[in-house]
């Protein structure tokens, strides 16, 4: 083991011995090299006259760039566009990013959780994840409508077992004693769980009530009381589009500090939730069970973190950083996403005006949901694929098919005006094949 690795775990023993002993063998071995970045750091400082130490080309004192690239980007200086970002990302996005997760979510304002670290997207944030805290046979907490991408992630890359759970009770909420039992199974049998939560859901579009949220909070605390050791992960990938009544922040704040035994991970990102999905701009941020400020363990994960980025994509992109920079600056920028916002929430509340409809209760019932980009429509008479394929060549209506009765729809990207045409068109291609 290199003894940056080495150093690295011996903080964590420090701070917290069972963080250390949620690492994968890979997370055991990280670390973040005193290589070229960190020499080019130390010249940046003191290399008054010369600096030659990192590989980009310069030119007038700044980046050199191609002035038709430049052309299109004259509003932003080429500092802050050509040259690579820092390894954790930009330090005033980060800083930013992080008072816009105070605001946003009142339960982490006395809490100590580390700067968020730039990822290329949320995608990119749950492979650092699965990289650091995944080894083959580990077992993930997971309902059983999840985003499919999981299986690539977790289980094709690093060997991971998921556990899955139903996701809602009969009277249609979410199914808190269900998760809990399956905690459980996996604390008794491993010792060490992984949880994933993720709303609003992929693809089912819920977002669990306030209670329900206190509920699965309860159950990840009493199973690390009972000794197990939870790595707690919220996919926040469509944070903020709350519209009914649910939760209305991330269960992040409510499981940062909450026992040693739980290292909560909160991976967001400015892709859905500022409209900027080729962006691929996200963060990874962490919280151990201290209260109290506990630099060690938080500055080891972050080293970490680097390394894992520095040794598979070494930064990520700088552009993209700056231009939500830019965006989160604007005195326009709350207003805006206001805007966008009722306009989701329009298309969300118009679905279920829609579905309201006695006609088709025959053809479908459909699965609860309150936020977020989708919602499931469960097909009493016919299969789900055969449902898309029919939709896709008859009536050139594209939607999504999981396992044999749910139909996913995403009505983010269908204006409110064609929400009672498109479910129309479902519902007579369900009596064409019916």
């Amino acid at each position: 083991m290199n003894p940056l690795a080495q150093e690295l775990n011996e903080m964590l023993a420090a701070g917290n011995p069972h963080v250390l002993a949620m690492l994968s063998e890979l997370g055991k071995n990280l670390f973040f090299p005193k290589g070229i970045l960190t020499q080019s750091a130390e010249a940046k400082e003191k290399a008054h006259r010369f600096n030659a130490t990192i590989g980009i080309a310069t030119e007038n004192g700044g980046p050199m760039y191609l002035q038709c690239i430049q052309d299109k980007l004259q509003a932003f200086d080429p500092k802050d566009i050509f040259p690579y970002a820092p390894p954790a990302g930009k330090p005033e996005l980060r800083a930013l990013w992080r008072e816009k997760m105070l605001s946003e979510n009142p339960s982490m304002s006395d809490k100590y959780f580390s700067n968020p670290i730039v990822t290329n997207a949320l995608t990119h944030g749950l492979s650092i994840v699965a990289d650091m805290f995944i080894d083959a046979g580990d077992q993930m907490v997971m309902p059983d409508m999840m985003w499919g991408n999981y299986n690539l992630t977790f289980t094709t890359r690093c060997g991971a077992v998921i556990k899955k759970f139903p996701t809602f009770t009969v009277d249609g909420g979410f199914n808190v004693p269900a998760f809990k039992t399956a905690l459980q199974n996996v604390a008794s049998e491993k010792g060490k769980a992984v949880v994933l939560l993720n709303f609003p859901n992929n693809p089912s579009g819920y977002t669990p009530t306030v209670a329900e949220g206190e509920g699965i909070v309860a159950a990840i605390k009493e199973v690390a009381e009972d000794g197990c050791n939870i790595v707690a992960i919220t996919d926040d990938a469509y944070f903020g589009l709350f519209y009914e009544d649910s939760l209305q922040e991330s269960l992040y704040g409510k499981l940062a500090n909450i026992h040693p035994r739980v290292l909560a991970i909160k991976l967001d990102g400015a892709t859905k939730e500022e409209y900027v999905w080729g962006f691929r701009t996200g963060f990874i941020t962490f919280a151990d069970g201290n209260k109290d400020a506990n630099s060690k363990v938080l500055t080891a994960l972050e080293k970490k973190t680097m390394g894992i980025i520095r040794a598979t994509i070494s930064n990520c992109p700088h552009p993209g950083q700056t231009f939500v920079l830019d965006a989160l600056r604007s005195d326009q920028f709350l207003a805006q996403k206001e805007e966008k916002y009722e306009v989701m929430k329009g298309r969300a509340l118009k679905v279920k005006e829609v579905l309201a409809d006695s006609k088709y209760d025959a053809a479908w019932d459909y699965y609860p949901f309150n936020s977020g980009y989708f919602m499931c429509l469960k097909l009493k008479n016919v299969s789900a694929e055969t449902l898309r394929v029919h939709l896709l060549e008859k009536y050139g209506v594209g939607a999504i098919s999981i396992g044999k009765t749910d139909l996913r729809v995403a009505f983010s990207c269908i204006a409110e005006e064609n929400i009672q045409e498109l479910f129309d068109l479902i519902y007579q291609a369900v009596t064409d094949l019916d």
